[in-house]
């Protein structure tokens, strides 16, 4: 999201805190993360234990806490949750679905209490690809929708965009889409086999490739920044760009599951990420900060000298580091090479 971040120490303190408040939702996508449900859980954090949480966010200080679902709107104490964050000087973004709930809520209410930035989700570049994704009719319509009652609020937009072998020959339609739009900020991500998402359904490495070549072409052309959720080697092909035009680098911001990232679950559990379900705590008995810098878990997907296979001797690995997640679902293994990467590093004899 477009605005000006201090220097965050990766070892201290996440640069961007994922808050899943509910895995309630009134729809079904095929690759929701969350495998959302109709109703909230019966163990999700109380009003009173949200409100504390969110105390010892702010303890913490992230530059940037995202609420997330399933749909955050289903929580019905969300504006004193963003609330009691902002107050207390946290950056807040919303990640709701497009329902029809979304667009019978206040948009100023959401930016008095303190929301900045919101982010919605286009996965096809058309209504017919995008409402076949999200397996509910008019949800293509209420994302534009929703999007322009943001811009009306003044409330930041970024536009999440999946890249499955589904939505992959959209692409260039989708950069046509989002120049009409005009998002703050575009983030790709590329999906993991995790709750709903099958690993069938995962592009190749190859393909994947091609799309950071392709991302690298657009980027000048493109009236908002593009970044990559789960694509962390779009960064290497950033960089591999610029040395071969002689370009000045991009400023790159290297986080991954872990390592600048945090997650923590409707029910309070605590891990590297909402795509990397590996717990290592939970806020109703932990400390979130004590986990973060101490746990094992994140402590080893901090050290990009414990990475496996290839990327362990990837000159770029503190940079990438390879998608975490997509390794651990791929193959059981949090810190093994990035399944897919097409990128061979070079051998020390041939530099």
């Amino acid at each position: 999201m477009p605005h000006p971040f201090p220097s965050v120490d990766f070892s201290e303190r996440p640069f961007i805190l994922f808050w899943e408040v509910t895995r309630a939702c009134a729809l079904a996508c095929r690759h929701c993360r969350a495998v959302a449900q109709p109703r909230r859980h019966p163990l999700e954090l109380t009003e009173d234990e949200a409100l504390r949480l969110a105390d010892e966010i702010a303890e913490l200080a992230p530059p940037m806490v995202v609420l997330t679902g399933g749909d955050p709107m289903m929580r019905a104490d969300l504006l004193q949750i963003i609330r009691r964050l902002a107050g207390k000087g946290v950056r807040v973004a919303l990640s709701p679905a497009a329902t029809p709930r979304l667009l019978h809520t206040d948009f100023a209410a959401l930016k008095e209490a303190g929301v900045v930035s919101m982010s919605l989700s286009l996965d096809g570049a058309t209504e017919a690809t995008h409402d076949a994704f999200r397996r509910v009719p008019h949800t293509f319509r209420r994302t534009l929708q929703a999007a322009a009652m943001a811009r009306e609020a003044g409330i930041q937009l970024q536009v999440n965009t999946t890249i499955s072998r589904t939505t992959l020959p959209e692409l260039d339609a989708f950069a046509d889409l989002l120049r009409e739009l005009q998002p703050d900020v575009w983030s790709v991500f590329v999906l993991v086999p995790t709750g709903r998402a099958q690993a069938e359904e995962l592009p190749t490495a190859e393909q994947l490739e091609t799309l950071w070549q392709r991302l690298a072409e657009l980027r000048p052309s493109l009236p908002f920044p593009i970044k990559t959720t789960e694509g962390h080697h779009y960064r290497r092909a950033l960089l591999q760009h610029a040395r071969r035009d002689g370009t000045p680098p991009p400023h790159l911001i290297p986080t991954r599951d872990g390592k600048g990232v945090l997650f923590i679950s409707h029910i309070g559990e605590i891990q590297p990420s909402g795509f990397l379900p590996l717990t290592a705590g939970n806020v109703r008995k932990d400390s979130v900060a004590e986990v973060y810098r101490q746990h094992p878990i994140f402590t080893t997907l901090r050290n990009d000298d414990a990475l496996g296979g290839k990327c362990g001797c990837c000159g770029f690995r503190h940079v990438c580091g390879g998608s975490r997640a997509r390794a651990y679902g791929l193959t059981g293994d949090m810190m093994a090479a990035e399944p897919l990467c097409s990128y061979v590093p070079p051998t020390p004899s041939s530099t």
